[in-house]
């Protein structure tokens, strides 16, 4: 059985909402993001910063915006979007589309998704609305 560390990642979430520094941010773009340990089935970050890739599918304002985490698991799911990013085989886990705060982010954006692709991870999550 795995164990979680709520108490690190507790520490490390009052750091980043207490953090001055605003990281900016725009559609398309991949950000480390720091997603922190979660409840059950929801997705975890992983490192010292409980952090994984996001792609951010709807920016609202200069604060917050929808994401949906990424994972190198390729898995034959339709909650599991596969693309193309970096050269690298990649998918984007449609069912956990979830609101953040910028403050999440850590540094620049890792790169942009194409059009094509990101309109096609944008009908996928239509679909699965």
């Amino acid at each position: 059985m795995h164990i979680k560390d709520f108490e690190g990642w507790s520490k490390i979430k009052q750091e980043t909402d207490k953090a001055a520094h605003i990281p900016t941010f725009n559609e398309r773009e991949i950000h480390w993001c720091k997603i922190g340990i979660n409840v059950g089935h929801e997705i975890d970050g992983k490192s010292q910063f409980y952090n994984r890739p996001v792609l951010v599918i709807k920016k609202f304002n200069s604060r917050i915006f929808w994401g949906v985490a990424m994972t190198t698991k390729i898995k034959d799911d339709p909650h599991y979007f596969l693309i193309d990013f970096q050269d690298r085989k990649q998918c984007v886990m449609l069912s956990h589309l979830r609101l953040y705060d910028s403050k999440r982010l850590q540094g620049k954006a890792m790169g942009k998704l194409s059009h094509k692709q990101f309109e096609a991870v944008r009908a996928a999550l239509k679909e699965l609305l």
